[in-house]
């Protein structure tokens, strides 16, 4: 192969690299926050809520809020956390956001802190991507795809722990 030709080849190898590194990347960061793999689960059809897991990290030296979401699949998104009292599971709304740490990552995942997608447009279904806008108090709001995993996606993120 002449020289001129392992450049071409090099270079075409090379770009199929780039190209392929976003797509698989699943975190989303700025100077403060970065997000890491945001998701939902898929929904039953009728079923007008879904739910939305990520970590959050602060980068930052002061504390800050995770006061909102806003996705155009849904008519709202809330902030709720579930906890578990003497065998019986309850969810609330943080009305007042979820206060991310300075220098600390905080986790939304089932049964613990979370998204509620309310009043869904429509069902959410495997493999899909939804588009999230998350709003912050100390930090600029960041855009992030929710990528809608297997019902079975949460355990095989607790395994990998």
């Amino acid at each position: 192969m002449n020289p001129l030709k392992k450049l071409a080849a090099s270079a075409l190898i090379a770009c199929s690299t780039l190209i392929a590194i976003p797509a698989l990347a699943h975190d989303y960061s700025n100077d403060t926050v970065t997000i890491d793999h945001p998701w939902s689960r898929p929904t039953p059809p009728g079923v007008p809520v879904g739910v939305g897991y990520m970590a959050i990290t602060n980068h930052s030296d002061q504390d800050i809020t995770f006061t909102s979401a806003t996705t155009p699949r849904a008519n709202n998104v809330s902030i709720h956390e579930s906890t578990m009292t003497d065998g019986t599971m309850s969810m609330r709304p943080l009305k007042d956001g979820l206060t991310i740490p300075a220098g600390e990552t905080v986790e939304l995942k089932p049964h613990s802190y979370h998204m509620m997608l309310e009043k869904l447009d429509g069902p959410l279904k495997e493999g899909e991507r939804v588009p999230l806008t998350v709003s912050f108090d100390g930090a600029d709001t960041m855009d992030v795809m929710l990528h809608v995993e297997p019902l079975d996606g949460d355990m095989r993120s607790e395994e990998r722990r």
